[in-house]
């Protein structure tokens, strides 16, 4: 055994032989994580935890409006009023100033009474947060189920709602998945020109990186260590929410609501993870990559305050695949002919096997062709963290009161 590492280091010198191990270290921790952690999500089943309620309780869905939005009343909210097979009610808090536009808010419920209507007078002087308007949304729920959303989402199916209430069998806090719309909205003349507007390859970066940063919680959540869920999919009861303080926290910031808050009431035994095609929700895409890079700046300015062990779960995989990248690089550069068909070929086994990993993930989370060109989320999304990370260094007057 002696005589064969000593052969090697005189043949490849111990910089191409650590190379080699720092390579092949790399691309088990690859494995791991699109393997053993991200490759829970397909199999997962929430009839494996203990049920809490025998059927699923009646729903408010509490949704907050922050501006006259005729395209969500006209098109949207439909498709919220169409869910099936669940008790429920919508409720709308309106932030504004338009009493025209609350009348035919209000007017809606004489066609649908299961639409409850409340208005938060809005005042330039003094701001209204989502969180202050989800808080009024709880207080006028009649029920003790609450599941939070937007104006900017539409369900992908007429069972969305009852999926989600059937995750209260199982747990007090629910959370389910929203991605990004297929279509790229067609530009208006004035956006025509714009250096922001959405192309093909933008939207399907978009989406990509909805998915898997989406599955990075979903994944802990899984395996028992539950961080956040995303606004618009979350499911909590009035019990959990006023056992905190009395709601909220993290009150000098306008974001918080799916991950802070949540953070405070998670535990591993408390929450239910709804995972299904027709469990999902579609978030409409208002730009291309400058306004994605934008939003993620936005409420990313909240992972500071993050447990460490967050930042370092996520942290490794990211990291990971930048210097295995970089050590193939490498080695396809210096390494002599053998060692460079090694890298090669390890780095197309990673390709491989993350891609038919990603495939699995995306039938569960109805994303079912974003695998075909992960490659390009994959070289792309070290630089998006980075380019995020560099804007977060300058305090964003968006996000504090």
């Amino acid at each position: 055994m002696t005589n064969l590492f000593d052969t090697l280091l005189l043949h490849y010198g111990w910089e191409g032989l650590a190379l080699c191990g720092l390579l092949l270290l790399l691309f088990f921790v690859q494995l791991y994580y699109y393997v053993f952690v991200y490759g829970a999500l397909p199999g997962y089943k929430a009839s494996r935890k203990q049920a809490r309620l025998e059927k699923e309780p009646p729903i408010s869905v509490v949704i907050a409006m922050f501006a006259e939005d005729y395209d969500f009343v006209e098109h949207r909210l439909p498709l919220f009023l169409a869910q099936q097979q669940v008790v429920f009610e919508v409720v709308i808090v309106y932030v504004g100033s338009d009493g025209d536009f609350f009348e035919d808010l209000q007017r809606i419920r004489q066609s649908f009474p299961q639409v409850v209507v409340t208005k938060i007078e809005l005042n330039p002087r003094f701001p209204i947060s989502p969180k202050m308007a989800l808080n009024v949304g709880i207080k006028s729920a009649h029920y003790e189920h609450v599941i939070f959303s937007t104006t900017d989402v539409v369900p992908t199916s007429d069972r969305w709602l009852a999926l989600m209430a059937k995750g209260f069998t199982r747990g007090e806090v629910v959370i389910g998945y929203c991605g990004m719309e297929e279509s790229v909205p067609l530009p208006t003349e004035e956006e025509y020109a714009a250096p922001n507007r959405p192309g093909k390859v933008a939207g399907y970066l978009i989406r990509t990186s909805r998915m898997m940063s989406s599955v990075n919680w979903l994944s802990a959540a899984v395996k028992g260590e539950p961080y956040r869920g995303i606004r618009h999919a979350v499911g909590i009861t009035k019990k959990s929410y006023y056992a905190t303080s009395n709601g909220f926290g993290y009150l000098n910031m306008n974001i918080g609501e799916d991950d802070l808050f949540l953070q405070k009431i998670l535990t591993r035994d408390n929450v239910a993870v709804v995972l299904s095609p027709r469990a999902t929700l579609r978030e409409k895409m208002w730009g291309g990559m400058r306004w994605w890079v934008d939003q993620q700046r936005y409420y990313g300015a909240t992972r500071r305050f993050y447990p460490h062990r967050v930042a370092a779960f996520e942290g490794w995989e990211l990291g990971s695949r930048v210097l295995f990248l970089l050590g193939v690089v490498i080695a396809l550069l210096f390494l002599p002919l053998e060692l460079k068909l090694g890298a090669l070929a390890l780095l197309l086994f990673r390709y491989l096997f993350v891609a038919l990993e990603v495939r699995r993930i995306g039938q569960r989370l109805g994303e079912k062709y974003l695998w075909r060109h992960y490659y390009l989320y994959d070289l792309w999304s070290p630089v998006q963290s980075l380019w995020v990370k560099i804007l977060l260094q300058r305090k964003d007057a968006r996000v504090w009161r």
